[in-house]
This record gives structure tokens, C-alpha cells and sequence, in this order.
């Protein structure tokens, strides 16, 4: 088996693995943050759980409920982890919407918005 790796990589196919499984996966993307404003304190999110703006929580359009990323404010590279526990329209320009919580650990209450980083943590994930 490993002779057929050293062949196959020798020949160009060196983008091939035998074990691509075990290879952790990096989940990147940009975007614009914004933060949920306090009317919404007390209501329910899309996924069933009551919003706490002093929790460490965000909305977002597309990952799964439950998941925890990694959200770095690009203008000052302060990070916070949140879990998705809601959705973020489909026509919205934000690409995730966080807690004031969050909002403030990032540093970007005064401006309302700020370009982020948001990292998947696989291994959070349950």
C-alpha cells in the first residue's frame, strides 16, 4: 500500500491520500458582524433556545445550530467562540450576528459593525 502512495505521488497524483478522513478540515470565511440589539432579550432563537444577549451566542445563515466558531474582529484581532443557535436571513449583507456579549470581547459596539474572520472548531462541534 504505501509503495502504491510513493508511485502514485512520483507519477503527479500527489493531491491523492489514503487517509484524507483523518486530515482535520479548516473552515474559513469573512465577513461582516453585527450584534443583536436588546429588544430581542428573553425570545426564542430559531433553534428552540431563549436569547441571552449576555451569553455567548450568534446567528448565522447557513452552519448547523450547536456548532462553535471562532470569530476574530479583523480591525483589532481580538477573537471570541460562540455557538450558532440562530439564522440570519437568506438576503442578509451580515455574515453572522453576534450578542452584545460577543460584540463587546470583539470590540466593536461603538461602530455597530466590523469585518471578521469566523473559524469552524470542528472539535467543539457535538
Amino acid at each position: 500500500m504505501r509503495a502504491a502512495l510513493i508511485i502514485l505521488v512520483l507519477l503527479g497524483f500527489g493531491h491523492l491520500s489514503i487517509a484524507q478522513d483523518s486530515i482535520p478540515r479548516v473552515n474559513k470565511s469573512t465577513g461582516t458582524a453585527s450584534f443583536y440589539a436588546n429588544k430581542f432579550n428573553g425570545r426564542k432563537t430559531s433553534s428552540g433556545e431563549k436569547f441571552n444577549n449576555d451569553s455567548l451566542t450568534a446567528a448565522h445563515k447557513k452552519l448547523k445550530f450547536g456548532t462553535y466558531v471562532l470569530v476574530r474582529n479583523l480591525k483589532n484581532d481580538s477573537t471570541v467562540v460562540v455557538k450558532i443557535n440562530d439564522r440570519l436571513p437568506q438576503k442578509s449583507k451580515r455574515t453572522i450576528d453576534l450578542t452584545t456579549k460577543a460584540a463587546k470581547q470583539l470590540n466593536f459596539v461603538k461602530s455597530g459593525l466590523t469585518k471578521v474572520e469566523i473559524t469552524v472548531l470542528d472539535s467543539l462541534k457535538k
